[in-house]
């Protein structure tokens, strides 16, 4: 039995507790960086079979690193997960997949490694979904470290992404004047008709936009009662496009109909802008590794790269290191995240299904990467050929 076999065979028996661990984050859903009882359960997890565990990293109350750290030498691979839950959906996104999968096979990795000099770390990620752990994370340097960084999500297919959208997100707050919309409408300014001019502004320059682009917002405030003229509303929007520099581009015209309504309306205009996330830097030779131990592990619907993708903080990395994110197969085909599909099918047999076959896809990946210095060293050039094109 070579290396990569034993690997599996230690994901199979292993295979209760990543279960376990996948279905306890399920059903206990915890908002970002409010992971509290994710955390220690991964931690204490990862310290019992001996990693060496560091919490509060990047000054993150929910974020850490477990090392374990086999002779000098060798590879050093980041291994990533996330657990944060959405908002009033739970684990419709699937993080409790990650991980469990992630959990189980840096262990199984781990207790293979014989006498062969590697340095495995996992990252635990919080709040992706909202202010991303990553971004202070990266800023700390914690993933300089890395030879190559992988991730794993669930998804309606096994696949790679080979892309992914740059993303940014913008507030606009509107300050108007309020008064009795019956008695005496014309002493005010209505905030929330600034929002509904910026929206109307908004829709008509998507006819004007790259296909790549997404621009999807709410109303969060607009007003208290209908007879009182809305002093304050507020929209938010992401924005989204296949690249930064049009990215950039795109949202200065976004917050010119934000602008223009304000203009109009007479109200005062605050932009208060978000979190931006670059587009992943794509390593096709390390995606070819995941895709072929996902294959070698039994992952089911094995498909090519999505064309329609969406964004993720993960890219923060791709722009560090190589990396490269599985997606395993749990739900039928074509249903989205963030549905309540997806938080039933966590925990359903295909869910079980889909945790185990990812840690062996990626405990494989990373047997591959360890054993084959060769292969490390095409994937590293590749990298640094795909950063040098995207500056």
């Amino acid at each position: 039995m070579n290396r990569k076999e034993k690997m599996f065979e230690s994901v199979e028996k292993l295979s209760d507790k990543i279960i376990s661990i996948n279905d306890f984050i399920h059903d206990n859903p915890e908002l970002g960086n409010q992971e509290f009882k994710a955390v220690k359960l991964l931690t204490e997890t990862l310290s019992q079979y001996g990693f060496t565990v560091e919490t509060n990293v990047a000054d993150l109350p929910t974020a850490f690193m477990a090392t374990y750290k086999n002779k000098e030498g060798g590879p050093t691979i980041g291994l990533l997960c996330e657990y944060d839950a959405l908002e009033g959906l739970g684990h419709a996104c699937g993080h409790n997949l990650q991980a469990s999968s992630i959990t189980g096979a840096a262990i199984a990795i781990m207790q293979n490694l014989g006498d062969t000099p590697a340095t495995i770390v996992v990252y635990g990620t919080p709040a992706e979904e909202t202010t991303s752990g990553k971004i202070p994370m990266a800023k700390a340097g914690l993933f300089d470290q890395l030879d190559v960084a992988l991730m794993m999500h669930g998804g309606d297919r096994t696949t790679v992404d080979g892309k992914s959208l740059a993303i940014t997100s913008r507030d606009f707050i509107f300050e108007g004047k309020s008064s009795h919309a019956a008695v005496a409408p014309e002493l005010g300014i209505s905030a929330l008709d600034a929002v509904l001019m910026t929206f109307h502004g908004i829709e008509y320059l998507r006819e004007h936009v790259r296909s790549d682009v997404r621009i999807h917002g709410i109303i969060s405030e607009g007003g208290v009662a209908p007879n009182i003229v809305p002093e304050r509303a507020v929209a938010k929007f992401l924005i989204r496009a296949a690249d930064v520099s049009y990215l950039n581009e795109v949202t200065e015209r976004v917050c010119n109909a934000a602008r223009g309504a304000a203009l109009a309306i007479g109200a005062k205009l605050t932009i208060q802008e978000g979190k931006t996330l670059a587009n992943k830097l794509n390593v096709q030779s390390l995606n070819d590794v995941l895709l072929a131990n996902a294959k070698e592990a039994g992952a089911r619907e094995i498909t090519p790269p999505r064309q329609n993708t969406g964004s993720t903080d993960f890219s923060i990395v791709t722009h560090i290191v190589p990396g490269a994110c599985l997606r395993v197969s749990f739900v039928p085909f074509g249903v989205p995240n963030h549905t309540r599909e997806w938080e039933q099918a966590g925990v359903s047999e295909d869910g079980h299904y889909a945790v185990i076959a990812a840690a062996k896809a990626i405990a494989g990946s990373c047997c591959d990467l360890i054993e084959n210095p060769d292969l490390l060293k095409q994937i590293k050039d590749e990298f640094l050929r795909e950063k040098a094109i995207s500056r």
